[in-house]
């Protein structure tokens, strides 16, 4: 395994970009091929988005996080993964933009992302409890650990179940189908790979994933360098530059869901990823030695579990409320949801040390 600290800066910036242009054509490809899976075997995007999507993109948060685990930096994991999640939202934040003159809340017909950020909400609640008051050890992990991978497996299952009755249906006048987009200026979505077999779709696929999760280690190892490198504190690297590099493939299939119109799944993509990035917690505790690893990190880590929890309330709201209001090219939920991220991250660092 190569050890990039004995790189000098400029060489890791230029292995960065030439993995994280890697993370993003994969991740890109990704969305479509799932589009497709989803129109040729009568799949629901919403679930696909939630088991596929949030899967796939997760892996380097997977490898980045279970290597550092073993490597006796459990804390830097933690980090990692819960600063994904509020700056994940905000990717989908940013990416409302790119819809003229819509708030990306107010087209989303499927109410299972509602369902998917209320699991999320509770999830990140427990989080933050578990590192307030302190862990357990339990098997070979935390009390904790394991209390949020068991809820994190029931809202994927919950999901899954509610996906196929529709418990109640969002008021959208026009819209033919829940589980497609609705826009009222969408018209016919081209289907480019229609004419590709679905075993070639498939190790397309595959290949896709296999290129995230090589590529995301790298970005995430390299960025871990790039940030020691530049003498900014652990913990705030955690939640900045290492979660923005693991955050690239979900970067890249929001933004390529949002300008082919698959807006359900690339919402259910990023609530999917906050479920999973919070069920890899266990796995990080299980390989740290010591106390169970909830147990040593501090209020940096509960606050930004924090930020992530009211990052996906703002989301909610804006999801249940379905206002087509706009500023800036954005809904005012989105709009709302960056200037907590941004006011989020001055707190992170101004307790960076603590």
């Amino acid at each position: 395994m190569f050890n990039f600290s004995s790189y000098d800066l400029a060489t890791n910036l230029w292995i960065f970009a030439a993995a994280a242009g890697a993370v993003w054509i994969a991740g890109t490809k990704l969305i479509v091929y799932a589009d497709e899976l989803a129109e040729r075997f009568s799949l629901s995007r919403a679930v696909l988005g939630l088991l596929l999507l949030a899967s796939m993109t997760s892996l380097p948060e997977i490898a980045a996080g279970f290597t550092a685990a073993r490597s006796g930096y459990p804390e830097l994991s933690v980090n990692n993964l819960l600063g994904a999640i509020a700056l994940q939202i905000a990717l989908l934040a940013v990416a409302d933009m790119i819809i003229d003159e819509q708030a990306l809340t107010s087209i989303i017909p499927n109410p299972m992302v509602m369902l998917q950020g209320a699991f999320n909400v509770c999830l990140l609640a427990f989080v933050s409890i578990t590192v307030l008051v302190g862990d357990a050890p339990l098997l070979g992990a935390g009390v904790g650990s394991w209390l949020v991978f068991a809820v994190a497996i029931y809202s994927f299952i919950k999901v899954r179940e509610a996906d196929k009755n529709y418990p109640w249906v969002a008021n959208a006048p026009g819209a033919p189908n829940l589980d497609r987009e609705y826009s009222p200026d969408a018209g016919e979505r081209e289907r480019p790979l229609e004419d590709d077999s679905s075993a070639w779709l498939m190790t397309k696929t595959l290949l896709s994933a296999l290129t995230i999760l090589l590529a995301g280690y790298v970005v995430a190892s390299v960025g871990d360098a790039i940030a020691k490198q530049t003498g900014l504190g652990d913990s705030f690297v955690g939640f900045t530059l290492v979660s923005v590099a693991t955050s690239l493939p979900e970067a890249s299939t929001v933004f390529a869901g949002v300008r082919h119109r698959l807006y359900t799944m690339a919402i259910s993509g990023i609530l999917g990823t906050t479920a999973f990035n919070v069920a890899l917690l266990l796995g990080v505790d299980a390989l740290a030695d010591g106390e169970p690893v909830l147990s040593r990190v501090g209020d940096f880590t509960a606050v930004g579990a924090l930020l992530g929890l009211a990052a996906t309330g703002i989301l909610l709201v804006g999801l249940v409320e379905r206002a087509n209001r706009t500023f800036l090219r954005m809904g005012i939920d989105s709009l709302a949801i960056l200037i907590v991220y941004a006011c989020g991250m001055f707190l992170l660092y101004s307790i960076r040390g603590s």
